[in-house]
């Protein structure tokens, strides 16, 4: 299990985002409030932004977020209208590596994973790796199922180049929960194409993990911003609904869809 935070607004520096807010995914790293299985996010973190290209660009530790001597200075000169990150608990069975901590990118999408799926590597991975073309298995380079998550997004989202980010969301959802007949699936995701934020609150067998959004954060004007906990004291911070999909997009209001 994760925190996960992203922005979408004007450019700020990562500094203004990932650590100054009072319950910032610095302080969720050591004093989450509403982690259920685990009392620390401290086997790794990382923060993934569109460069001035607009290509994907992700930076990975597998240290605890607070150990990393580099981070306030990256984060006082890197400087972004999107980004995505997360500090990892990590679960059984997936080493704590650079491999296994998220945000994970290809060369168009950001992707972070909040939750486990029970059973996983031994149930669950063989029938997904049957659906999965040797183009997008060989890419994986982990064996977290979040990686294994992204893969199957992205195969679906290219095998169908007409397909919507929240229809190809839904159909992820609907085939991994077939496959895990009855295993316990936690899903709360985070995706971005570089122009909207998606995100997933889902569960199966279980309760949903929380996640919250807001466009009305003072400390952060005209923004949307989505994370695991609230950032702030604000109380403008309002809960996704469970088994919904959300959708920030920055010239429009918030839209939620049910799975």
């Amino acid at each position: 299990m994760c925190r996960i935070a992203a922005y979408l607004g004007e450019a700020i520096a990562l500094e203004q985002f990932l650590l100054a807010p009072p319950h910032s995914l610095l302080v969720q790293g050591w004093a989450p409030r509403e982690l259920r299985y685990a009392r620390l996010n401290a086997d790794g973190f990382g923060f993934s932004w569109y460069d001035d290209d607009g290509q994907p660009a992700v930076y990975v530790n597998p240290n605890p977020i607070w150990h990393d001597p580099n981070l306030p200075h990256l984060a006082r000169a890197l400087v972004s209208d999107l980004w995505l990150a997360s500090v990892r608990s990590a679960t059984p069975g997936n080493p704590i590596n650079h491999a296994n901590t998220q945000p994970f990118v290809d060369n168009e999408y950001l992707f972070d994973h909040n939750g486990l799926i029970d059973a996983f590597h031994s149930d669950v991975r063989p029938r997904l790796c049957a659906e999965l073309d040797p183009l997008y298995l060989q890419g994986v380079r982990g064996n977290t199922e979040s990686e294994y998550l992204f893969a199957l997004l992205r195969q679906l989202l290219n095998d169908n180049p007409d397909m919507p980010v929240e229809s190809a969301l839904g159909e992820l959802m609907h085939r991994v929960e077939d496959w895990c007949e009855g295993n316990r699936g936690l899903m709360t995701l985070a995706v971005s194409d570089g122009e909207r934020l998606y995100a997933v609150r889902h569960a199966w067998g279980d309760d949903c993990p929380t996640l919250y959004y807001t466009t009305d954060d003072e400390s952060f004007p005209g923004a949307q911003l989505l994370a695991s906990e609230p950032l702030t004291e604000s109380g403008v911070w309002q809960s996704v609904p469970e088994h919904q999909i959300l959708i920030l997009d920055p010239e429009e209001p918030p839209d939620l869809l049910s799975l």
